[in-house]
């Protein structure tokens, strides 16, 4: 197992457990054979999905076994409401709850529940299947693409293995998973270097070339030292009710989707990326919490969020395995102004771009992963206590998808959060909508519904004042 897997394996506690976990909601109920046969042919293709996790003193290793797919797969049912409303409430509490449950540690680390009688706002029967995935199997992004992969494009589809060569290119080398992650900032500083050694090699006949060169690559090596000290030396964000230490209670929440296309033309009436736009939004939903508490909010108070960066090429088939890095994204939730905010947001995600601070996350993750654990819980812990929440944006399909000729009607998940950090943000896109979905702490709030209640207004009100320039 690689260091960095092996560190996201130890970062369990009593106030987070390390699981990525999903709700997908199905339009027609599916037997459990027919999704035990999707899982067959896609999910365990995967050796991690059908291996255990062994550790001793030397590290942690996959060890493959059988697998009883009646072990990770639970059939359960929620109660009808008496007044024939949704249940969705009890959905949640249930997904809360698992959220915190550890998974089986002698078998492999994933488990799903299947849920007959989820009875959505029209009234409509339906079926929820959620997903929990050990963090140390691989990230989100390449979660949400093996978990796509057992849904077809048309209702008729059935479940095809994959290609083995698929699965082998998405199952890395064990020797470069162990060792490419201590290193990932000195490969890319490698790959950059060389690429603009071969340009200059390449411009000899031309000296003053050669001298941009060189200081292109002078200015890399500053900026990834510089870099690696914001990360190391960042001061804690603003004290709110959304920072303390975590019970291992939790709540979770969702929304119902944003469309896309609205979001896409509220970041070009405002020359910002959709991400941009998302985050704002998220910004603005946190300040109305906190004064809907009665909190004071300062003008400079802003709550910083650990947001994943991808670090994959891209590819058909995600890999399996942790291939991502946490820059801090500091919000200003202190800005009372929508479009202010959204430029603000803007202006930060900017600074971020182009830099090493994921990379440098990546790296830092590995070498913790070799290192006691007791030392790995220590510095995850402060750099924990720099933050209030973790937040991740995945893109998903944009077509609707089936599985055993069932429609996904919606789709989301939720990231864990490592040290004291007890709220999670989520947002993914699928079929042309956006999905909020939030999860907190016991020991924080209660109430994550009136948070994620607050995320459509809070675009809506982009939305206006977009159209109102316009017109």
């Amino acid at each position: 197992m690689s260091t960095v897997d092996t560190a996201w394996l130890r970062m369990d506690s009593e106030g987070n457990q390390m699981m990525i976990v999903g709700v997908a909601m199905l339009g027609a109920p599916i037997s459990k054979d027919g999704l035990k046969e999707a899982l067959t042919t896609r999910f365990l293709a995967f050796s991690r999905f059908r291996s255990r996790v062994v550790t001793d003193l030397g590290g942690a290793w996959w060890q493959e076994q059988a697998v009883d797919l009646d072990e990770h797969v639970v059939h359960t049912a929620l109660a009808l409401p008496a007044d024939g409303g949704s249940n969705k409430a009890a959905l949640q509490l249930l997904v809360g709850r698992l959220s915190q449950q550890p998974l089986a540690r002698h078998l492999p680390l994933w488990q799903m529940h299947l849920v007959d009688r989820v009875v959505g706002a029209d009234g409509k029967v339906g079926q929820a299947l959620i997903v929990r995935i050990h963090h140390c199997i691989a990230d989100g992004v390449a979660l949400v693409g093996v978990f796509m992969s057992m849904f077809g494009a048309h209702p008729d589809a059935q479940p095809h293995a994959l290609p083995a060569a698929a699965v082998a290119a998405a199952e890395r080398n064990p020797w470069q998973q162990i060792l490419q992650p201590i290193t990932a900032a000195s490969v890319k500083a490698i790959e950059l270097s060389s690429a603009l050694w071969l340009k200059s090699f390449a411009m000899w006949a031309d000296l003053p070339h050669l001298g941009e060169r060189l200081g292109q690559l002078g200015q890399a090596a500053a900026q990834l030292t510089q870099d690696a000290v914001k990360l190391t030396a960042m001061a804690s964000d603003s004290p709110t009710r959304l920072k303390g230490k975590p019970n291992g209670r939790k709540h979770v929440a969702w929304s119902e989707p944003l469309p896309l296309a609205e979001v896409k033309a509220v970041g070009q009436a405002y020359g910002c990326s959709i991400n941009d736009v998302l985050m704002a939004s998220v910004a603005g939903a946190l300040r109305a919490y906190l004064r809907a508490k009665g909190d004071a909010v300062a003008p400079d108070c802003a709550l910083r969020v650990m947001v994943p960066v991808n670090l994959r090429k891209e590819s058909g088939l995600q890999k399996l395995g942790n291939a991502f890095g946490l820059v801090p994204l500091v919000l200003p939730v202190g800005i009372e102004d929508p479009v202010a905010r959204l430029r603000e947001v803007r202006r930060r995600m900017d600074q971020l771009k182009g830099g090493y601070t994921a990379l440098v996350a990546m790296s830092v993750l590995g070498v913790l992963g070799a290192t006691p654990k007791q030392l790995q819980s220590e510095i995850q812990n402060y750099f924990a206590r720099k933050a209030t929440a973790v937040m991740s944006n995945v893109p998903g399909p944009q077509t609707p998808l089936y599985l055993a000729g069932s429609r996904l009607e919606q789709v989301m998940f939720w990231v864990p959060q490592s040290g004291d950090i007890g709220v999670g943000v989520s947002i993914l896109s699928y079929n042309g909508g956006v999905q909020f979905g939030i999860v907190t702490d016991d020991a924080l709030a209660r109430d994550p519904e009136r948070i994620i209640e607050r995320f459509a207004p809070e675009f809506e009100k982009l939305l206006l004042l977009a159209l109102m320039d316009q017109a």
